[in-house]
């Protein structure tokens, strides 16, 4: 058969792989979910995106420190520990710059020689880390490691590019609902805490008449005193007034 012929059907092959894959994360995705959950989900069906890929995981910045969000096992955790202890390999490096690497390990020797040391002993035989950027706070990269000896191709980080950027639209939407949901929560929380001190300050307002500015600067000393936040004070003063008896 002629070898062009196998190429390009090996080509539509792995294209079909990368659209199944993407498929399977859309399918699955659901807005209501946590990011870490999500950060998982890409990991565990990109390396059926990519079928040279034995080994996944995303690795994350914060404040310029390096951690892995989550993995496909154990043995692609220790390679990432072997960069970010070296502070330096594929993984980081795409994470820094924004642009894909992909390495034979024995370029990764000449390249990286502190990091290609500590990971001599694992079985990667090839690396691919595309960059992964979410937001300002979310952002790294999505690495590949080959244990099979097929060494990663062009046509392997094409497919990789084009899936970690379907990836990062769906983090950006989880993203946003998520701090959608957080500002919601922080708006709920700072409306309930003015109700309860409002309640406060009108009884003291009663029992003491006086005026509000007097009932709030009452309720301001004793949460400097008792080292609590104004709202707990308040809710400690409302429990106790409601639940002590009536008076005669």
């Amino acid at each position: 058969m002629d070898e062009n012929l196998l190429d390009e059907r090996d080509a539509a092959r792995r294209v079909d792989d990368v659209t199944a894959a993407l498929d399977r994360l859309a399918g699955t995705f659901t807005e209501e979910e946590a990011l870490p959950v999500v950060l998982q989900r890409v990991c565990q069906q990109v390396v059926h995106a990519v079928p040279d890929a034995e080994l996944a995981s995303i690795t994350l910045l914060r404040d310029g420190d390096p951690y892995t969000a989550t993995s496909t096992c154990d043995s692609a955790h220790h390679i990432d520990q072997a960069q970010y202890k070296a502070g330096q390999g594929p993984c980081l490096e795409a994470a820094r710059t924004g642009e894909l690497q992909r390495v034979k390990v024995a370029e990764a020797a000449q390249q990286w020689p502190e990091f290609a040391a500590a990971a001599a002993e694992s079985a990667v035989l090839g690396y691919l880390s595309a960059p992964l950027f979410v937001d300002s706070e979310y952002h790294g990269s999505l690495n590949l490691y080959d244990t099979g000896g097929n060494s990663f191709g062009a046509l392997d980080g094409a497919l990789l590019d084009l899936y970690t950027t379907a990836a990062e639209a769906a983090l950006r939407s989880t993203r946003r609902h998520q701090t959608a949901r957080e500002t919601m929560e922080q708006l709920r929380t700072a409306l309930t805490s003015r109700a309860v001190i409002d309640q406060a300050k009108g009884i003291l307002m009663a029992l003491h008449r006086i005026p509000a500015d007097d009932a709030f600067a009452l309720l301001v000393k004793a949460s400097q005193e008792q080292n609590l936040k104004l709202r707990e004070v308040a809710q400690d003063f409302l429990d106790t007034a409601l639940a002590a008896p009536d008076r005669p």
